[in-house]
């Protein structure tokens, strides 16, 4: 029997004006093409429903060198405040996204994954175990990975990303902490 909490709702500080956020979406996939890409869709879609904007959208093969270079791009570029990479996060030889995060990343975000696969039991059961879903920050750039699937990248965006990527997000979201990343 699989047990089910209930959420905790979304509260939003009306009073405070909403802050766009520049996003960078990178699909991460052998097969998939810019026809076949319904979770890079859907993501994409979804940051653009919430009045955010996809600065940039790539599609890169399972390689993890090829991968943390784009990373690294996008990370160097100040017009990008965040990345979410959908695919390559199982435990196939082929799936090495989390592989190249810990080539870019300064610090882990560990409340990401592990919020994430708690959602995902809850959907899809032990299943979850095999997502190396992940979330950190490099040089001021927030980075979440998630797994391939439109449903996880639907779980990802509208129970997680979402809200901490909304300042109006109460008691506290990841976009206050922005100017603060860099600090020394």
């Amino acid at each position: 029997m699989m047990m089910m909490t209930q959420s905790i709702p979304a509260r939003f500080d009306e009073t405070r004006p909403f802050l766009a956020v520049n996003i960078a979406v990178l699909t991460v996939s052998d097969t998939r093409t810019a026809e076949t890409d319904k979770s890079g869709d859907a993501l994409a879609a979804m940051i653009e429903a919430d009045g955010h904007l996809v600065a940039h959208r790539l599609i890169l093969k399972d390689d993890a060198d090829v991968i943390a270079a784009q990373l690294d791009v996008w990370i160097s570029d100040p017009t990008i405040d965040c990345i979410i990479t959908t695919g390559g996060t199982g435990v196939t030889g082929r799936d090495v996204t989390p592989e190249a995060f810990d080539r870019v990343l300064e610090k882990k975000i560990d409340g990401f994954g592990e919020m994430f696969r708690w959602l995902s039991f809850q959907m899809i059961g032990t299943s979850a175990l095999q997502s190396r879903a992940v979330g950190g920050v490099s040089q001021g750039t927030y980075m979440f990975a998630l797994p391939g699937s439109t449903g996880a990248v639907k779980d990802g965006w509208t129970k997680i990303l979402r809200f901490q990527l909304d300042n109006r997000h109460r008691p506290c979201n990841l976009v206050e902490l922005m100017p603060r990343l860099q600090e020394v």
